[in-house]
């Protein structure tokens, strides 16, 4: 458990070491996440490493399709329903941009998404905010 502890805490030193002297376009980017109420630094790491470093995205479609956070549709004949998100893909970034938009509700209520949430979802039962909370994260990663 210690050499876990000292490994992580060497990562976070060489990530800090990265942050202040390096010029690459990943490094800025992490930096310019980091710069938002509401996003840690592992969370700025994780969002350019798996989503924004080395992919390109035309639409927020596609962005919402790779974190996985879409709904999936089951049609048969002239039956149709939901049956919530899928459970497929990284399931790390889908944790972390849930996470994220708990957290951008609690330090930035005064943003434009956490306004779109608080009239749809925030007075409703905890299931309601939940499902809410899913949409706001989807809605968070496209806007970063």
């Amino acid at each position: 458990m210690l050499q876990f502890t000292l490994r992580i805490r060497a990562l976070k030193k060489e990530r800090r070491g990265l942050l202040k002297a390096t010029d690459d376009p990943a490094i800025a980017q992490v930096r310019q996440l980091h710069q938002l109420l509401g996003i840690g630094i592992d969370s700025a790491w994780l969002c350019v490493i798996e989503f924004f470093a080395w992919r390109q995205f035309c639409n927020r479609r596609q962005v919402g399709a790779f974190a996985v956070l879409t709904a999936t549709h089951y049609q048969s004949g002239d039956l149709q329903s939901e049956q919530g998100i899928v459970k497929a893909g990284n399931r790390w970034v889908r944790a972390l941009m849930i996470n994220s938009a708990w957290s951008w509700l609690r330090v930035q209520p005064h943003r434009a998404l956490a306004q779109w949430y608080a009239p749809r979802f925030g007075t409703g039962s905890s299931r309601v905010r939940k499902i809410g909370i899913v949409a706001l994260a989807r809605k968070l990663l496209i806007a970063l």
